[in-house]
């Protein structure tokens, strides 16, 4: 079973993912991970990275090549990723939803040291509604794909006020009602 989670930044993408993968004995990818590592090999921070790769594809294939590489060759795993669920089709799709000012109070508590932008939690808020348009705009003009549209995905958790283990509980009960069809 392959299961990719996608949503808003600040949602727990990555949090809920490590728990999922954790509870099922599975595997766990985060392209944010790697996003990161991309950025710092360049000498930039996400949100620089994400506005040279507006002008530079290769940013974007490279990254589209690696979780494809993983949706192809391997098997019962959970990644989170923007665009996972488009590469890896066969996945089950999972979107993660979260309000602006959540979002912005856990990425802001957070204080990453690879992103030095988000010096207060205004800075954070704003950085966020930038990134998502830069983003939203890159993968329409890429992939012609609004990654927040929510037909997209077979399952859709608004995580504003519950902890990461009750998003995970959640999906995993939906993975067993899916079994239960199977």
């Amino acid at each position: 079973m392959i299961i990719t989670i996608t949503g808003n930044l600040g949602s727990g993408k990555s949090t809920v993912a490590k728990t999922l993968a954790e509870k099922l004995g599975l595997k766990h990818y985060s392209t944010g991970d790697f996003w990161r590592q991309i950025a710092k090999e360049r000498g930039t921070d996400v949100l620089g990275l994400n506005k040279m790769a507006e002008k530079d594809r290769t940013i974007d294939d490279e990254m589209d090549e690696r979780q494809k590489k993983i949706g192809k060759k391997e098997d019962n795993f959970v990644i989170d990723a923007r665009l996972a669920w488009h590469f890896i089709p066969h996945s089950v799709k999972v979107f993660l939803d979260v309000g602006d000012e959540e979002a912005a109070r856990r990425i802001f508590s957070e204080k990453r040291t690879e992103e030095k932008f988000n010096a207060t939690f205004e800075d954070t808020l704003k950085k966020i509604k930038e990134r998502r348009e830069s983003e939203r705009k890159r993968y329409k003009q890429l992939y012609n794909v609004d990654y927040y549209d929510k037909k997209n995905y077979d399952l859709v958790v608004d995580t504003t006020k519950i902890p990461a283990e009750k998003v995970a509980e959640k999906i995993l009960e939906f993975i067993k009602d899916l079994n239960k069809k199977k």
